[in-house]
């Protein structure tokens, strides 16, 4: 199928939202499934004197595919590589303004503890296997959503527990958010 200027604003016009749809099962990120959507059509758009595709939807949804789980691949590592230096970063200081980072990761530890045992076993797939929900729900034999919920309640309740015993630490407060993003 040769691509020209016709047949290719039918093709991005059938096939733009199925395929944001379709994403959706790998990530709830609008913002990164419109990205990878429309550099999937640029992409076709750009080689399309040098393409031959004779199925257009099963070349669009492939590359779809093979395109988000690269991004969420690479958005996985940089967030395991910016805990790493966060990890590294609170550490090394030595400020008396700073939090105790020993007693911070008990706590977190803690508070991960209290979890119910179903949230608690996700929280540690995802937070310490570094497992994707999809991942998680294909083991544990459930759906994504589930996990969803499950994430959030377990890092709600995290959240509540950490800034409940900050609470009184007010110059620490700030530092405290700033960890908790990184961490959780």
């Amino acid at each position: 199928m040769k691509i020209n200027d016709r047949n290719f604003r039918e093709i991005y016009d059938a096939h733009f939202e199925p395929i944001c749809r379709f994403l959706n099962y790998y990530t709830r990120n609008e913002g990164l499934i419109e990205e990878v959507v429309q550099e999937i059509f640029v992409k076709l758009w750009e080689e399309r004197n040098s393409l031959e595709i004779q199925f257009i939807k099963t070349y669009l949804y492939n590359a779809a595919r093979n395109k988000i789980l690269n991004e969420l691949r690479d958005e996985r590592n940089r967030n395991i590589l910016l805990e790493q230096w966060a990890k590294r970063e609170y550490e090394n200081q030595e400020a008396e303004d700073c939090v105790d980072m020993n007693e911070f990761l008990q706590l977190l530890q803690t508070a991960v503890e209290t979890l119910p045992p179903t949230c608690k076993e996700i929280y540690s797939m995802s937070r310490e296997q570094h497992l994707s929900y999809k991942e998680i729900a294909l083991q544990r034999n459930i759906s994504v959503k589930t996990v969803e919920a499950q994430m959030g309640i377990a890092l709600k309740r995290i959240r509540e527990k950490m800034a409940n015993y900050y609470s009184a630490e007010a110059k620490n407060r700030e530092l405290i958010l700033l960890m908790l993003l990184y961490f959780l």
